[in-house]
């Protein structure tokens, strides 16, 4: 029989006793009966004898029932409840001791709860696909081995001679404008091969998805509604399928509706999907044009590794057919958990570490008030013991105790846990994946639990073995002085472990203090203050002419230039530090290299005149991109510095030729200026080479330009003078991606600021609870050696010399804490290398600074104990003894 039947049966025997015990007691009482009638018929006793005798030696019932009880398994559950409605009945007579522990174990149990909600569908949690392990996203290598996008040839390549997936699709960002319901408005979306789907192993839950017939130039248009876009704009319709909805001024038939619960993690802001409809006659489908990601899924029992080498082999296999059109072979295969986790991996891992660092502190803060409450209990023990309580028996009372506690604690866990999830998502960067999978759920609670049990378990096993040890007599005669060796030392050593943990953490928050300092004192290579920025898309088949587009950018900025407040506007293909990326391949004349894949990349900005000037981008050498650089005037470009000392080492690139994308087609672009550097993808990461082309020589790609305006007073005040200008050009295009440049640079450290505070946060609340743990042993000791203070006192100790005594307990305990936390802390912040900006995990001033604010917090722990032993009255003390 289980375990779990055993005890169910107890249990059922237990809700039963009532009615067993009556039953049995009738029975006895018959028995009895019958034995009195007899002894009255044989022996001539009076009826009362008889019943007396008949007791005597049939024996009593008590006995009986206690021994049915112990036949039937009932006794250890009585037992169990016994202990906790005694344990209820304590905890209840000591409030101020109950809310403390349990506050405080709510505050750990609750902050690891919440994060563990947090981290769980991002690092732990099986992705939101079936067979979600099989899904790999497929990257070319780069010259240096880093992952790059690839050409639709490539991907035709991989596709058909792949024996590793059973489906491989291409996927690139989209951005169409809905009309003809409501306002205008742009939106998120994607093209892809037929076969996404497929490979996601997720279908429509109304209509379908794509065919092979629909991926193709010239056919019907199509398109596939995520749930919530089918919600929002079309009122959750269900005849959607098969009905026109208009995109980019042209007719397009939706096809499907993807689930509520679809989770797209290759774009989450993504809300519609139409087919990629390339093939390999398309310019924009050649092996070059690398503006596709490529995503597969694995045959069944076909592993990564497996999978990679017959992409390398197929590699090197094209590159030798192709061998200039490829700067090296290889793939790169990155399992979709990887790839969608990989860039918060270590700022949630440091976030868990800190807060299981809280929780055991919070741990070690009860387990501390648990053994001085076993201390200030040793007369009640010593007098149970005396009356026959085993070992055994007050070890599983004090356990029932902190298990009962540790649940009580659990329960509240759940009030810091909910809110604490929505504050964590709210204050989360905008990076952080699967934030729709964020919630505290039944799993979540099953953690607080088993959390919970385990944190009761073990801080209630230290005090219950602690108490009742030594012989009887000694505990006897020791009365209700308090335990003193083996009880001070554990509460000590957890005090040097509570200020060991909290330095931990103060080390972590201020070294990404530091951290966030020094990136937010980086300049961006312009000025941020005052610039307002917004995206302005064309769409409509009347766009589809580049002197139509062009002349509307042309229009608009005319008008937001005459807005009263503005200084100055320009508009731009691509703004720094606000995740647009658009590289392409540089080619110069003065370069002569066999494999022109190899040239380098540069971060390409088609821009109109007045950009440097509006966004503060200093010119170095030459000069700016003017109004006259139209589309019929010879082709140019300027240059950042990083490009000009790394392209042409000790030479003046001024009046170099260059040619962008094709090694071998378009326009030579003549160098007629040098500008300054821009931090284009963060703060953090190294200059880019940045190539600038005038707006009007570069042909549209998606319509959509970013206008930066710099304003005289608030930047967001003028956004509604904006618009209205925007629209009196055409109030069909849509205005998207609103935001300041302060915004942007900011953002930029939103991972970091993310650590930071939640770091800053752990470590207040650690300082606080190693001082509220130092404080206790200190005043437990005071309360302990009252005697010895009192006679120190009539032996001529001076106030001075009693306050000195305990401070220097206190900072004897601190130091000790210090020295290993210092010792722990340097291992422990190597997991930061990767948040760490301008400094050292191993920085000495961080470590200092940390260490002068536990002494402090140490001394201020340590003042009123001390106070408190200054103020013994000798005489009054030895009178009491």
């Amino acid at each position: 029989m289980s375990l779990v039947s055993d005890w169910r049966e107890r249990l059922g025997a237990l809700l039963a006793r009532r009615r067993v015990e009556r039953e049995m007691a009738e029975e006895i009482g018959f028995h009895l009966e019958m034995e009195a009638r007899r002894l009255e018929a044989e022996r001539g006793l009076a009826p009362e004898a008889a019943r007396r005798e008949a007791a005597r030696s049939f024996g009593g019932v008590d006995q009986y029932a206690e021994a049915t009880r112990d036949a039937r398994g009932v006794r250890p559950v009585e037992d169990l409840l016994r202990d906790v409605r005694l344990a209820a009945r304590l905890l209840v007579r000591a409030p101020g001791f109950t809310v403390v522990a349990v506050l405080t174990l709510a505050l750990g149990i609750g902050a690891n709860t919440a994060i563990f909600s947090v981290v769980r569908p991002i690092l732990f949690e099986s992705l939101p696909y079936p067979g979600a392990e099989r899904i790999v996203m497929v990257w070319e290598r780069g010259l240096d081995g880093e992952k790059t996008n690839t050409g639709f040839a490539t991907y035709a390549d991989v596709a058909r001679e792949s024996r590793s997936f059973e489906a491989v699709a291409a996927v690139r960002d989209w951005l169409p404008t809905v009309t003809g319901r409501g306002e205008p408005e742009r939106l998120d979306g994607q093209r892809v091969s037929w076969t996404y789907f497929r490979v996601l192993g997720v279908a429509p839950a109304l209509g379908r998805g794509f065919d092979a017939a629909e991926d193709a130039p010239g056919a019907e248009r199509v398109v596939v509604l995520s749930h919530g876009l089918w919600r929002s704009r079309f009122g959750g319709d269900a005849g959607i399928v098969g009905r026109k909805v208009t995109l980019d001024g042209s007719p397009w038939t939706v096809v499907g509706v993807m689930p509520a619960g679809f989770e797209n993690l290759l774009d989450p802001k993504a809300r519609l999907w139409a087919p990629l409809r390339y093939d390999a006659s398309l310019a924009w489908a050649c092996r070059t044009c690398r503006h596709l990601r490529a995503v597969g899924r694995l045959r069944q029992g076909v592993a990564v590794g497996a999978a990679a080498r017959e992409m390398d082999a197929l590699s090197a296999r094209v590159v030798s057919e192709h061998p200039t059109e490829y700067p090296r072979a290889g793939f790169r295969l990155v399992p979709l958990r990887e790839e969608v986790a990989g860039g918060v991996r270590p700022v949630l891992l440091a976030v868990l570490g800190a807060v299981a660092l809280v929780l055991l502190l919070a741990c070690a803060n009860v387990m501390n008030l648990l053994l001085a409450r076993a201390a200030q209990r040793e007369a009640e023990f010593s007098i149970r013991t005396a009356l026959g309580a085993s070992r055994g028996r007050l070890v599983r009372q004090l356990l029932a105790e902190s298990l009962l506690l540790a649940l009580v604690g659990g329960a509240a866990s759940m009030a810091v846990a909910v809110p604490g999830v929505r504050a964590l998502v709210a204050i989360s960067p905008a990076g952080l994946p699967r934030l729709d999978a964020i919630r505290v759920d039944a799993r979540a609670a099953g953690f607080a639990f088993a959390l919970t049990t385990l944190v009761g378990v073990l801080f209630g096993l230290l005090p219950a073995l602690v108490a009742g040890r030594g012989e009887l007599n000694e505990r006897i005669q020791r009365g209700t002085r308090r335990i003193a060796g083996t009880s001070r030392r554990l509460r000590g050593a957890l005090v040097v472990a509570e200020v060991a943990l909290a330095l931990v953490l103060l080390v972590g928050a201020g070294l990404l203090l530091k951290s966030v300092s020094r990136l937010l004192a980086v300049s961006p290579g312009f000025d941020a203050h005052g610039l307002l920025t917004v995206q302005v898309q064309t769409s409509g088949p009347r766009f589809a002419d580049d002197t139509a587009t062009h002349a509307f950018f042309d229009r608009v900025l005319e008008g937001v230039r005459a807005v009263p407040g503005v200084e100055s506007a320009a508009l731009t293909s691509q703004l720094p530090l606000s995740d647009d990326f658009d590289q392409y391949g540089v080619h110069s004349e003065s370069w002569s290299r066999a494999n022109p894949e190899q040239d380098p990349s540069a971060h390409r900005y088609a821009v109109s005149d007045g950009y440097l000037q509006t966004m503060g981008i200093p010119l170095v050498r030459g000069r700016a991109l003017t109004a006259r650089d139209r589309a019929d005037a010879p082709p140019v470009v300027l240059i950042n510095e990083s490009f000009a000392r790394r392209g042409w080492p000790g030479e003046d690139p001024i009046g170099q030729r260059v040619r962008m994308g094709s090694a071998t087609e378009g326009a030579w672009r003549t160098i007629v200026g040098i500008v300054g550097d821009v931090r284009q993808v963060s703060l953090a990461a190294e200059q880019p080479d940045a190539i600038y082309v005038p707006e009007a020589q570069w042909p549209f790609a998606d319509g959509a330009l970013t206008l930066v305006v710099r304003t005289r007073g608030d930047a967001a005040a003028l956004l509604p003078a904006l618009r209205r200008a925007v629209h009196a050009v055409d109030k069909d295009q849509p205005i998207t991606r609103v935001a300041t440049m302060e915004r942007l640079v900011a953002d930029s450290a939103a991972q970091r600021r993310f650590a930071l505070l939640l770091f800053g946060a752990f470590a207040a609340v650690a300082v606080a609870l190693a001082g509220a743990g130092l404080y206790g042993v200190l005043a437990g000791g005071v309360v302990e050696r009252m005697r010895e203070i009192g006679v120190r006192a009539a032996l001529g100790a001076s106030r001075a010399e009693i306050v000195a005594m305990v401070v220097r307990r206190g900072l004897a305990l601190t130091t000790v804490g210090l020295v290993l936390g210092l010792a722990a802390a340097l291992a422990a912040t190597r997991l930061l290398d990767g948040l760490l900006f301008g400094v050292s995990a191993s920085d000495p001033l961080t470590y200092a600074g940390v260490a002068g604010v536990l002494v402090l917090a140490a001394l201020v722990a340590c003042w009123v104990p001390a106070s408190r032993a200054a103020r013994v009255d000798p005489a009054s003390t030895l009178r009491a003894e």
